[in-house]
């Protein structure tokens, strides 16, 4: 039974184990292989702050099943400044022994419910150029492609996204 729950600091390990696996194979293809074959966990762990109360720093929800995190959303108010008011669906990533089981969508039905909870009516999130399975997920969950592109460099490696659009009432 997948439960999920506030992602609390000492689960920092677990969620960037399951960040860096996604990338690993998500991403293969997409960004050079030597790169991702660098990632490493305990790297990315440091850059997480889970457990603030505080509105404006974004919030992370974990799926657990059987004692094994498994994936991990994380929601905010967007930072676009063409965007305001707008809520953003920052991450959802879910570790590839896991993908086709439902945990996305049960996932991103947390994420949009607590955007929803934030006030927020629209959200918007990005993805990866090239990334055809996360492209289709999104569609699927309502979500609309948008003309909105950007680059930027995400984990020390510059990426071509694409903005994505749902209402959330």
């Amino acid at each position: 039974m997948v439960i999920v729950r506030p992602a609390r600091p000492d689960d920092a390990l677990s969620v960037a184990g399951v960040h860096v696996r996604s990338w690993q194979v998500g991403y293969r293809g997409l960004l050079p292989d030597d790169y991702l074959d660098g990632l490493l966990p305990e790297e990315r762990m440091t850059r997480y702050a889970f457990g603030s109360t505080d509105p404006d720093v974004p919030h992370t929800v974990v799926a657990v099943d059987t004692g094994v995190l498994c994936g991990f959303a994380t929601t905010g108010r967007c930072g676009d400044a063409e965007t305001p008011g707008v809520g953003e669906l920052q991450a959802l990533y879910v570790d590839p022994s896991s993908w086709g089981t439902g945990i996305g969508r049960t996932l991103i039905e947390e994420a949009r419910s607590h955007l929803g909870q934030q006030g927020f009516t629209t959200a918007v999130l990005w993805v990866l150029v090239g990334n055809e399975r996360a492209r289709c997920f999104y569609r699927l969950d309502g979500w609309d492609e948008e003309d909105g592109a950007r680059q930027q460099v995400v984990w020390g490696v510059q990426v071509d996204e694409t903005r994505f659009r749902r209402h959330l009432r």
